[in-house]
C-alpha cells in the first residue's frame, strides 16, 4: 500500500523575517512598498528567494477588499477583437503598465446583449477593482453600470454621453481625418468618396465629420458608404458600393487601415491601380498599413500609448489620486506612403 505524500509547509513571513534577521514588521513594508534601508531590502530579498515564499494574494485582497484585478472591455465582435491590431496594441500597452503596479488584467470582450449582461454581473461582484473600456457606444449599458457603481475607469474614446467625472484617452479624429483627407485632395483628386465605419461610436461619427469639413462644398453625400465594422470585409464591401455608384471616383478615405486594405483589393480586381487611378488613405498605421500593396497613406493612432495612459489614468484612481475631469488626446501624425 503505497503511503500518502508529504505535504510541504508554506513560507510565511516569520520565516522570511528569521532567514533575514529582521523583524516581520520589516519584511511586510518591504512587500507593501513601504521604505526601509537597502540593506534591509537585500537581505529580505535574498530570504525570500531562500525559503520559496509566495504573497498569499487571497488573503491580503480579503484585508484590503481589493482584487488587484482591471478589467480590459473591448466592445466589438470577437473576430475584429483577434483581427484588429490596434486593439491587441492597446491592450498590450495598459498590461505593460498593469503588470508593473501587480495587477492581473482581466480581458471581457461583449459581442451580444448575454455578454453585457454578464460583464455587468461580473462588474457588480467586485472580482475587479477597475476597467479600461473599448469601443462604447452611445447609451452603452456598460456605461452606465460603471458610473452607477462608481467603478475606477478609463474610456479609451470619447462616447458623448459619457459622465463628466470618467476619464477618458484618445486622438483627435476630426482633426486628424481633416488633416489626411485635405492632403489626398492636394494630390488632384476631385472625386472623393469615404468609407465610413462605425458610426454609433464617436471615433467613427467623428472621422466622417473631419472628412466632411475637408471637403467643404465639394462634399457629395453619395460617396459616403456607411459599413459597420473597421474590418477588412467591410472595406471590401464598402469600395463595392462605392464604385456602384460612382465609377470614376478617384479617391477613397477609408475609416481604418484594414477596411482601406479591404478596398484596395476591390480596386485591384476592377482593374484601378492604386495610386494611379484611385488614391487610398486610411487611419490607424497599424500592421495592416504595411501589407498592402503599394503601402498605405494614414494616420498614426499611438495604439499602446493609449492604452498605458488609460491603465495609468485606472490605478491612479483606485490609489484613491485626484484625477481632473475631461480627457487626453495624443498626437496623430499623418504618414505618408505610396497608396496616395
Amino acid at each position: 500500500m503505497s503511503r500518502p505524500r508529504p505535504t510541504s509547509k508554506r513560507a510565511t513571513v516569520h520565516d522570511v523575517a528569521a532567514a533575514a534577521g529582521v523583524s516581520r514588521g520589516t519584511v511586510s513594508r518591504v512587500l507593501n512598498g513601504g521604505y526601509v534601508s537597502p540593506t534591509a531590502r537585500a537581505a529580505i530579498v535574498a530570504a525570500i528567494a531562500e525559503v520559496g515564499y509566495v504573497p498569499n494574494t487571497a488573503a491580503r485582497n480579503l484585508v484590503t477588499q481589493r482584487s488587484q484585478a482591471v478589467g480590459f472591455i473591448v466592445l466589438e465582435p470577437h473576430s475584429l477583437f483577434l483581427e484588429d491590431p490596434n486593439i491587441g496594441s492597446i491592450m498590450l500597452g495598459a498590461n505593460s503598465v498593469l503588470s508593473v503596479a501587480e495587477y492581473q488584467m482581466v480581458s471581457l470582450v461583449i459581442d451580444s446583449d448575454r455578454d453585457t449582461e454578464r460583464v455587468a454581473r461580473y462588474l457588480s461582484g467586485g472580482f475587479v477593482d477597475g476597467a479600461v473600456i473599448v469601443s462604447a457606444r452611445v447609451h452603452d449599458p456598460i456605461t452606465r453600470v460603471v458610473t452607477d457603481l462608481k467603478l475606477p475607469a478609463t474610456f479609451v474614446g470619447h462616447p458623448p454621453d459619457l459622465a463628466q467625472e470618467i476619464p477618458f484617452v484618445g486622438v483627435d479624429n476630426v482633426g486628424s481625418a481633416r488633416e489626411i483627407t485635405t492632403r489626398l485632395a492636394a494630390t488632384g483628386r476631385h472625386r472623393i468618396g469615404m468609407i465610413a465605419a462605425a458610426l454609433n461610436r464617436d471615433s467613427g461619427a467623428d472621422r466622417l465629420a473631419g472628412f466632411r469639413q475637408a471637403l467643404g462644398d465639394l462634399f457629395d453625400p453619395r460617396l459616403v458608404a456607411e459599413v459597420p465594422l473597421y474590418d477588412y470585409s467591410c472595406g471590401v464591401d464598402g469600395m463595392r458600393a462605392l464604385l456602384a455608384q460612382s465609377p470614376d471616383i478617384d479617391g477613397v478615405f477609408a475609416a481604418s487601415d484594414a477596411v482601406a486594405a479591404g478596398a484596395i483589393q476591390v480596386l485591384r480586381e476592377a482593374g484601378r491601380t492604386v495610386p494611379g487611378d484611385v488614391g487610398v488613405v486610411g487611419f490607424d498605421d497599424s500592421s495592416w498599413a504595411q501589407r498592402t500593396n503599394p503601402p498605405l497613406s494614414t494616420v498614426h493612432q499611438p495604439a499602446k500609448e493609449i492604452g498605458a495612459r488609460a491603465a495609468d489614468l485606472v490605478l491612479s484612481q483606485i490609489n484613491g489620486d485626484h484625477i481632473a475631469a475631461g480627457g487626453a488626446l495624443l498626437p496623430t501624425p499623418v504618414v505618408w506612403r505610396g497608396s496616395a
